[in-house]
């Protein structure tokens, strides 16, 4: 369950033994026809977490609001709770705040609290001063800690957001600067092949497979490759998440989505392309 976690707000994370590599890779901007479907606000994800394609071990729920009164900000949230066998031995009911403005969606600020096992609980906050690059960092009740930082930052989940925006280009790689561990990281985002899913909430889907390399902690520990899948369409639904882990792996499928801006894309995914790869669809327990 943490490392699906992980996955998602880590999505294309890699350390700093590979920044001199992401010098050669162009800066990511974002698409304004996607941003107009997906940070709009009203949209909601709901994702159902397995152990190795069979025990489902808990929910993951994410939605975008756009805030009240204000018309260039939006709320980023997510809720894992586990489920069945594994939250009983380990319960698990993690919530994640950012909020987010901008052409780019930069983090304003990112609060998290984590509830785990039977006696831990922590509350941490985060503020961003992308004007000034200052970054503001605070973990229960101990002292503030600053950092600054040369540039424009996404964190941990509004880089998985933003990805989702990105202009991408199957087999190629673009960079998303990320703070992460008290360090500013230029994050490669890899597109591979597009290849087509079958059986997914969404139907059968055209999509682009990432498969991010992750060599900083972040917020959760982490181990294993991970690949996740983005419908290939003005919506890009991450309609799949799999993670390796020490035994088996964890996989987060799509089971519902709502967003009120992301019209009807059937059209387009009845489009086969013969160079795709295809994907059958995956059997999770219940």
């Amino acid at each position: 369950m943490k490392k699906i976690i992980q996955v998602i707000f880590l999505c294309c994370s890699v350390g700093l033994s590979q920044i001199s590599a992401a010098a050669s890779f162009p800066l990511g901007l974002a698409d304004e026809s996607r941003i107009a479907v997906a940070y709009q606000g009203s949209e909601k994800l709901v994702y159902r977490v397995s152990w190795s394609g069979g025990v489902k071990i808990g929910e993951l729920h994410m939605e975008v609001n756009r805030l009240q009164g204000n018309d260039e900000r939006y709320e980023l949230r997510a809720r894992v709770k586990g489920s069945g066998v594994f939250h009983f031995f380990y319960p698990v009911d993690d919530s994640f705040v950012t909020v987010v403005e901008g052409d780019n969606r930069l983090p304003v600020s990112y609060e998290v609290h984590q509830k785990e096992g039977r006696n831990y609980e922590a509350m941490r906050y985060t503020e961003y001063d992308q004007k000034n690059g200052k970054i503001r960092y605070r973990k229960n009740d101990q002292q503030p800690v600053e950092y600054e930082e040369t540039g424009e930052v996404h964190n941990e989940f509004s880089s998985f957001f933003f990805t989702r925006i990105l202009q991408l280009v199957p087999e190629q790689a673009v960079v998303v600067p990320t703070f992460a561990d008290g360090k500013r990281h230029d994050v490669v985002v890899r597109i591979g092949k597009q290849t087509r899913i079958h059986g997914t909430v969404r139907g059968d889907v055209n999509v682009l497979q990432v498969t991010p390399i992750m060599d900083f902690k972040g917020l959760y520990d982490k181990e294993g490759d991970t690949t996740f899948w983005l419908t290939d369409d003005l919506c890009r639904v991450p309609v799949r998440i799999n993670s390796k882990i020490l035994i088996g792996s964890l996989t987060a499928e799509l089971v519902f989505y709502s967003n009120p801006f992301c019209t009807d894309q059937s059209d387009y995914h009845a489009t086969i392309h013969e160079h795709m790869q295809q994907e059958e669809k995956l059997i999770l327990g219940d």
